[in-house]
């Protein structure tokens, strides 16, 4: 997926019930959160780090987005003092039921 489309293009779709979310723009917010539970900064920075694009306000946007869909989990972390974000097999299979 060419980066420069990436935010621009992709992570500004409406919500996920109206229009189909691009299979590679999910896979690629699954790889960027790996096993990991990242804050929204941190999901942010790895985004950038393994894609080399940087969209702040958009990635909170999709991922509440992907949230309600069930192909992100979030919760708020007074810890962290934000939103934490991972995946898991049931969002991935909330994914795969998706395409049937």
């Amino acid at each position: 997926m060419n980066p420069s489309v990436y935010c621009a293009g992709y992570l500004s779709f409406p919500t996920i019930q109206n229009v189909a979310m691009p299979d590679d723009v999910v896979e690629l917010i699954w790889e960027a959160l790996g096993e990991d539970r990242l804050t929204t900064k941190e999901a942010s920075d790895r985004l950038d780090r393994l894609f080399g694009y940087r969209c702040p306000d958009d990635i909170a946007k999709t991922l509440s987005k992907l949230r309600r869909a069930g192909l992100v989990k979030g919760e708020i972390s007074m810890e962290a003092g934000g939103w934490l974000w991972w995946t898991d097999g049931e969002c991935r299979n909330n994914r795969a039921g998706e395409k049937d």
